[in-house]
């Protein structure tokens, strides 16, 4: 052993330290600086290239961007801004536009003077977009002249030149993502028209005022946004099929020691849930931070205090809590200012301690207003908080029962449960399953070292329509809840997760879909973060099995048995087996198809826009009929279940 460290040590010298140089650490670790190399990614470069144009818009220069994807993969932004510097940047010798195409850490952002608030702090955006890009480039109007330099995988091509004159200001990018950069087993990803239409649109809500056209040439489509309701607006569209308690979202915007804070606030009639944005310089910081949490204190305190004075709650009864008087309630938190500190790169949460205290002391003033000039809006918020501390104290009941019978206890697994022998979560997988047939044959074919199956009974509640008292007197969600062991809502310790992959495994017909519908709605209501985390997924049981001679093949939609049997000398032959239910297959036909890790085909859910997802939820699980039926008539030509 003594000889084998010291051999090792000799081996490993100055000659194994690399030094990478430019921009070849982001072309090797590409996710460090944009998340993935998957589509996320790739509209990642999207985002960094807009958002720079977007702090020139807060900065106040131009109001106007246009982002156009060409049918060659080509990504062209045009702004209307002050233009990217050209002179001479000192610590590089080379142009400021250079300099920050392609030097990382290079920007206007760092306290300088160039921007009062940004969302780019970092100095790797463009930088980065280059680095991963095939080819790039840029155009500068500025000083009365037009400049552009090209790029070939973040390394310059050409010299800065100097194209004549040009009218107005502003900066022309242009690039071709690198295919050997983005690429999956399905091949090199596409932008998507309505992730990034998604994204621009929350950008225009967060800044009044800002106008931004996308165009994609691909399929002759162009969408155009501006809102001069701001994050009212966005408050409005989030309820606008939702019945409201008060019509007019309730509006704060006050600046504090250069700290801007906007807030919109609207309490819904018949939702249960939270819903909560919050950015920060128009960055969705999607994990919160101190902006969120000074809201957070201002509510719960403005509400009790309103509540104590006009005698709406008794001195002797216990006051509201947080989770009362966010229940239904649509809120979306912006600030703005000059130093924010992120986590990480990708800006998930914000840090800056002193504002929580300025957010906090702003929405307490402009809240406390606003009750006090809304009487009629204000004893109806505050009649719904109550509502949710009764509901909450009789949920508490409701679950202390339980409890105390075993039913949420760790140690009391339910006894429909087939668990697995393996202890170590990571390497435990639980099949959600619909049906005891289904529940039976998933028992018999699982590997019952690892894989463990939980049969539910019919459909279970659509928790969008119910309370926490009713969601936990369901006999089929408690089971859910106890078999995973992590606790629910607030209470969510992924730590204590029982299975690290947690597998929906429903029929390919219309009950099927519904009840994976449901289990869906209930994740990401009550256990968001577990989907988040990436620990849930969706089986993909195959819809026929074609028999063929001695050979027989499985095949999971309508196109693929088609395209199967037109293959076929003698498809007429064949035979063609439809698998209607889980519940007729075979032990063996679903571990082979569905269930062996070697041979099946799982699909992980992920939320790639929370905002939409809520919109989603709400519109198929919530009240409005009307809307459901539109939405399920859009998006018709898109189901492959029989009907």
């Amino acid at each position: 052993m003594v000889e084998q460290l010291s051999r090792a040590s000799t081996e490993y010298d100055a000659s194994k330290i690399q030094v990478l140089e430019g921009l070849e650490a982001v072309r090797r670790r590409p996710g460090m600086y944009i998340g993935s190399t998957d589509a996320r990614g790739l509209h990642h470069l999207v985002y960094e290239i807009v958002d720079n144009s977007v702090d020139e818009a807060m900065a106040g220069y131009g109001d106007r961007i246009e982002v156009m994807l060409h049918k060659d993969g080509w990504v062209t932004v045009v702004d209307q801004g002050r233009g990217i510097p050209v002179d001479t940047q000192a610590q590089t010798g080379r142009s400021a536009l250079e300099t920050v195409m392609t030097v990382l850490h290079a920007g206007g952002k760092f306290g300088g003077g160039g921007y009062k608030v940004s969302g780019g702090l970092h100095g790797v955006g463009a930088s980065v977009v280059n680095a991963l890009s095939r080819k790039m480039w840029v155009e500068v109007r500025r000083n009365g002249r037009r400049y552009r330099q090209e790029y070939e995988r973040g390394v310059p091509t050409t010299p800065l030149l100097d194209l004549g004159p040009a009218e107005g200001t502003g900066t022309t990018s242009s690039w071709l993502a690198d295919p050997e950069i983005f690429k999956t087993a399905e091949g090199t990803p596409t932008y998507d028209f309505d992730v990034l239409a998604q994204r621009f649109r929350e950008m225009c809500y967060l800044t009044k005022g800002l106008w931004i056209r996308l165009v994609d040439e691909r399929a002759d489509r162009e969408a155009n946004f501006y809102f001069e309701g701001g994050i009212q607006s966005f408050v409005r569209r989030i309820n606008a099929n939702r019945e409201v308690i008060n019509k007019t979202p309730i509006y704060i915007e006050k600046e504090r020691d250069g700290v801007s804070v906007e807030v919109a606030i609207q309490y819904t009639a018949s939702s249960f849930t939270e819903t909560c944005y919050t950015f920060a310089n128009t960055i969705n910081t999607v994990d919160g931070g101190t902006h969120l949490t000074g809201f957070r204190a201002a509510l719960t305190r403005v509400l009790n205090d309103y509540a104590r004075k006009n005698k709406l709650l008794k001195e002797n009864e216990s006051g509201l809590t947080g989770d009362d008087v966010r229940e239904g309630m649509v809120a979306v938190i912006s600030v703005k200012l000059p130093e924010p500190q992120f986590e990480g790169q990708t800006k998930a949460k914000l840090g800056n301690a002193e504002v929580e205290g300025i957010t906090r002391t702003v929405v307490a003033e402009g809240l406390t207003q606003y009750l006090e000039e809304h009487p009629t809006e204000a004893k109806r918020i505050v009649e719904k908080c109550l509502t949710a501390q009764r509901a909450r104290i009789a949920a508490q009941h409701a679950r202390e029962t339980v409890v105390r019978k075993g039913a949420l206890e760790g140690t009391m697994l339910p006894g429909k449960l087939a668990d697995c022998s393996e202890k170590n979560p990571e390497y435990c997988e639980l099949f959600i399953v619909e049906g005891d047939s289904a529940g039976g044959s998933a028992k018999s074919g699982r590997d019952r070292r690892t894989q463990a199956i939980l049969p539910l009974r019919g459909k279970i509640l659509n928790v969008e329509k119910a309370r926490i008292d009713k969601m936990l007197a369901h006999e089929e969600i408690r089971a859910l809840i106890t078999a995973l062991g992590a606790g629910y809502g607030d209470d969510l310790n992924l730590n204590k997760l029982r299975y690290h992959r947690i597998v929906i495994m429903t029929d390919a017909d219309v009950d099927g879909a519904h009840i994976r519908t449901l289990l869906l709605t209930f994740f990401f209501r009550n256990m968001r973060p577990l989907i988040e985390q990436g620990y849930l997924y969706i089986a993909q049981p195959p819809l026929y099995k074609i028999s063929h001679g001695k050979t027989a093949v499985y095949v999971y939609s309508d196109k693929e048995k088609d395209e199967y049997l037109a293959k076929l000398k003698d498809g007429r032959q064949a035979t063609v087996q439809r698998y209607k239910g889980l519940g007729e297959m075979t032990a063996q036909q679903l571990w082979e198809t569905t269930m062996d890790p070697a041979r099946r085909t799982l699909l992980k859910v992920d939320i790639a826009d929370a905002i939409l997802a809520d919109e989603i939820f709400s519109n198929l699980m919530g009240d409005d009929v009307s809307q459901r039926k539109r939405f399920i008539q859009a998006h018709s030509a898109q189901a492959e279940l029989d009907i």
